[in-house]
């Protein structure tokens, strides 16, 4: 299985379940859905979600997703998976919280370390 990352707010994905699919307002705003690696998941959670509550990390069989999933190149010159259209929420094996520290920083929970 081919593990990709998303962080997005509970209320969201709460959302997603009962409708049976997943938009980001990245989806309408760029395209495509953001998602990361695992070795990449911190660096992204640090940058863009700093000292954000109330969030999850969806764990995606990206062979499970249906929409065309690309690897781009950011700006820091690493490559990206990025979904091209809704997430189906069936193609999401795991949903964990993904909280900061006291210090507003995160942590690679253990689930996202073993898929190294």
């Amino acid at each position: 299985m081919n593990t990709i990352l998303h962080i997005t707010q509970l209320k969201q994905w709460q959302q997603a379940k009962s409708i049976g699919s997943y938009r980001s307002e990245t989806l309408d705003s760029e395209g495509f859905i953001h998602c990361s690696k695992s070795i990449q998941i911190i660096k992204v959670a640090n940058s863009f979600f700093f000292n954000q509550k109330g969030l999850v990390l969806l764990f995606i069989d990206s062979d499970r997703v249906k929409a065309e999933i690309r690897y781009e190149e950011a700006e820091i010159g690493e490559l990206f998976p990025h979904i091209y259209g809704e997430l189906n929420v069936d193609a999401v094996y795991k949903v964990i919280d993904f909280e900061p520290g006291e210090d507003g920083f995160f942590e690679l929970p253990q689930e996202a370390t073993d898929l190294e």
